[in-house]
Order: C-alpha cells, then structure tokens, then sequence
C-alpha cells in the first residue's frame, strides 16, 4: 500500500537530490515511490537533510533534502510504501 506524502519542488541533477515538501512524516529506513509522468523510483530512505544537517527524522510542513538513485522531476509525488 502507498500513502501520498508530498512533492518534488526542486532536482539537482549533478549530485542527484531532490528537495521535497512533506504532507507528512518521513524517516531514515523508509520505503518511498516518486512518480510522475516520465519518473517512476521506488528506494529505501537513507539520509534527509534540512539546512545541510543529517536528521533522522521530519514531520509534516517539513522541506527536506534526500539523495536519489536516479532523476526525478520537480513536481512528482512521493509516496511511502506501507507494508501491511
């Protein structure tokens, strides 16, 4: 199952980060699916970043920094993948 959590707002395509805005709560260790028109990536979260600090965790209203293994596009939607 997947739960929409926020948006791609900025791609930095040299050191593949993404800035995203939460809706939700997002940590270390989550599964997430970015999806738009030309994008569909599924990765395990393995840093977030806010103002180029290391943090574990963010709550909802959050604009955060996470490294991505391949291009996504401002706009896409992310989602967590919920294991039921």
């Amino acid at each position: 199952m997947e739960q929409r959590i926020g948006r791609v707002t900025h791609f930095y395509g040299r050191i593949r980060v993404a800035v995203l805005e939460l809706g939700d709560e997002l940590k270390v260790g989550d599964v997430i699916r970015i999806q738009g028109r030309r994008t569909d990536l599924t990765q395990e979260v393995q840093s977030l970043e806010i103002e180029h600090q290391q943090v574990e965790s963010v709550g909802p209203g959050a604009e955060v920094a996470l490294k991505v293994v391949e291009p996504v596009r401002k706009n896409d939607v992310v989602y967590k993948v919920i294991e039921d």
